[in-house]
């Protein structure tokens, strides 16, 4: 049964509990009326979490156009939250919807961004720290689904190639954390003909880049961003890279693209490509920030009580020993260290929960140690309030594959100031 509650916000002590009951009552009355919108491989909550965000920050909704007009949905749907008690104003409904939340839009937002390829919600910290609110999220890990939910308080929508472009809402920014590997120009097949028409054959996840340009020529963003691995701009010898940049350019935009390394602002050499694309019809003189400065030493964001099940086995050690010396014996390969605290740490790599060899943390009297997922967490720059996994598995696979925040908010910074 829906609970009506017409003056929940007047609570003291029980305040947020009658919050949250009119928060799961008005999640329960709008899941029927989703049903229709949700996309295959989409699960309804994503949907549900939408329509509630986008009606707390005054953005569109999600919405099948051929059930209904974004605006003729959103009328129907306030007038039944209405109905319920649910809703009085939208700065209620704000409260409503993000008060149990310490990462949130703010509630009056000076431009609106969808978030594809989400992982953990990095990127999306980095834009909404400078005043936007997303009004669309996807992505297709479950794991990392659950991360950007506990988070951001919305489930992200599934596998992006099933979503239809033109159900979308309008936005200022298209966000895009692309996958990039592997691109490849091997074989011709059915799978391959959308990157066949644009200059380049590749895989099932080389295709995914088409999949954001599907976007992009159906709303027309304002600015695009784009993040991805270093040797992007090298893979087969350019040619990929250049094939972005032509197919970004004949789409209307300016291209501009810039490789930073992160450890001027948190103590990590993550070196990544960063892409700026603004449309042609925007005047403005976009820019990259800089990036000088001393690297941040790792110790800084160490903490300082470990649990000794952080420390590597003796076997493990051993192994990591033996290997290095294989290794330096015929010159190639992976050779075990451990790190140097007043430097910035190697790249935090998705599998590094598996052995630590890429950063092991020295410690007195006992084997290394490998950094814990919170430390992972501030390597990315994100806030100490983020929620991380309690499986240490997922949360260095989530870290390791996430972006760093700094990076990105100072971005994000010249792009609302110069462009938007």
């Amino acid at each position: 049964m829906l609970h009506t509650i017409p003056d929940f916000y007047s609570f003291s002590s029980n305040k947020m509990t009658n919050i949250n009951d009119a928060l799961n009552s008005a999640e329960e009355l709008l899941t029927p009326h989703t049903l229709p919108h949700v996309p295959q491989e989409s699960r309804v909550e994503a949907v549900v979490d939408q329509w509630l965000h986008a009606i707390a920050t005054g953005s569109q909704l999600y919405c099948n156009p051929d059930i209904s007009s974004p605006e003729e949905l959103k009328h129907s749907v306030v007038s039944l939250l209405k109905e319920h008690g649910l809703y009085e104003t939208r700065e209620k409904f704000y409260e409503l919807v993000f008060s149990h939340l310490s990462l949130k839009p703010v509630q009056n937002p000076d431009f609106r961004f969808i978030d594809l390829f989400a992982g953990i919600g990095g990127v999306r910290l980095g834009f909404q720290q400078n005043g936007g609110a997303c009004v669309f999220s996807s992505e297709y890990d479950r794991a990392a689904q659950k991360t950007y939910k506990d988070n951001h308080g919305e489930l992200p929508f599934g596998d992006i190639t099933k979503v239809n472009e033109n159900e979308i809402p309008e936005h200022d920014i298209l966000l895009a954390g692309f996958p990039c590997q592997p691109f490849s120009n091997a074989g011709v097949s059915a799978r391959n003909a959308v990157g066949k028409q644009h200059g380049f054959l590749c895989d099932t996840q080389g295709t995914l880049f088409f999949d954001v340009m599907r976007v992009i020529d159906a709303k027309k963003p304002k600015v695009v961003f784009l993040e991805n691995v270093r040797n992007l701009e090298r893979h087969d010898q350019g040619r990929t890279f250049q094939t972005i940049k032509d197919t970004i350019k004949k789409s209307g935009y300016k291209f501009h693209y810039k490789v930073i390394d992160s450890s001027t602002v948190v103590p990590q050499r993550r070196i990544r490509c960063y892409m700026v694309a603004v449309r042609n019809d925007i005047s403005a003189n976009f820019s990259f920030p800089d990036f000088t400065g001393d690297p941040k030493p790792l110790r800084t964001i160490l903490e300082k009580e470990v649990d000794d099940k952080f420390t590597i086995s003796d076997k493990l050690w051993q192994g990591h020993i033996n290997r290095t010396k294989r290794n330096i014996e015929r010159g190639t390969g992976f050779t075990a260290h451990t790190a140097d605290l007043n430097k910035p740490s190697n790249t935090l790599v998705a599998r590094y929960g598996k052995d630590g060899k890429e950063c092991l943390i020295p410690q007195k009297g006992k084997n290394p140690r490998l950094l814990t997922p919170k430390e992972c967490s501030r390597l990315q720059g994100f806030p100490d309030s983020f929620v991380i996994p309690d499986a240490k598995t997922p949360a260095y696979k989530q870290f390791g594959n996430s972006v760093v925040v700094p990076v990105i908010e100072k971005i994000a910074n010249v792009i609302r100031k110069e462009i938007l």
